[in-house]
């Protein structure tokens, strides 16, 4: 155990394992390590003060999403020192993978912007780029990220930039971690109102997204490796 790399996991609402993209890093041979940001019992009021840990310590850093917006005053609390974290990670050369707010984050640390999007996205959503980053990916957002102006976009659709890579950044609008029965969970987590509200129908939603389950958990794993051997390795 002693050879194994330390991925350092932040979540921000919740503290559950990231699906095919975690299975992946360890399969790679990272010993995992979770950190829940908010609470269960604060995420009506989740300006908490968190105490992050040295990127240093961790050969890589895998952020996650969240229900809120980056720029909401109601999370500046712990958005400023995640900020400080991703600065320093890269300052260090800790490669850091961003998915969804993750993403955002990484947008938003390293010059670029959050900003509300003109076209939300729930559910499977076709994305252009590079191989790792093409194909029929999960999403749920409200927000988008403008990418740094040195960043070099490998992900785009018509809603949005999809991913960029910036150094040993990777930040995805979409939710490559993400399943039929994890979707199934933000749906009874307040979701399905605001599914239907949107003219959707969360039980569709829910079938295609099983549908292309065997397929994603494939290309969340090849996702990783591009991250691991193509951002992280340079």
């Amino acid at each position: 155990m002693a050879d194994r790399k330390r991925l350092l996991v932040i979540g921000h609402d919740y503290l559950e394992t990231a699906g095919s993209i975690e299975g992946r890093f360890a399969e790679r041979g990272y010993e995992i390590e979770s950190l829940r940001v908010v609470p269960s019992d604060r995420l009506d009021d989740p300006g908490v003060d968190v105490d992050l840990p040295d990127p240093q310590a961790y050969d890589a850093v895998l952020v996650l999403g969240a229900r809120w917006s980056s720029y909401s005053d109601a999370v500046a609390s712990w958005v400023k020192p995640e900020t400080e974290l991703l600065q320093a990670a890269d300052e260090a050369g800790i490669p850091v993978f961003g998915i969804c707010f993750g993403g955002q984050m990484l947008a938003q640390a390293h010059g670029g912007e959050v900003v509300a999007s003109p076209m939300p996205e729930i559910g499977p959503h076709v994305v252009s780029g590079v191989p790792a980053v093409a194909g029929i990916w999960t999403q749920w957002h409200y927000d988008r990220f403008v990418p740094p102006a040195d960043a070099t976009v490998v992900g785009v659709n018509a809603a949005a930039p999809q991913a960029f890579v910036l150094r040993r950044n990777l930040a995805v609008q979409f939710h490559p971690e993400i399943d039929a029965d994890s979707f199934a969970l933000w749906l009874q987590d307040g979701g399905e109102q605001d599914a239907r509200n949107r003219g959707l129908d969360p039980e569709v939603l829910v079938d295609h997204i099983r549908s292309l389950d065997p397929d994603i958990r494939v290309r969340a794993a090849a996702l990783v490796d591009y991250f691991l051997d193509e951002v992280a390795g340079r």
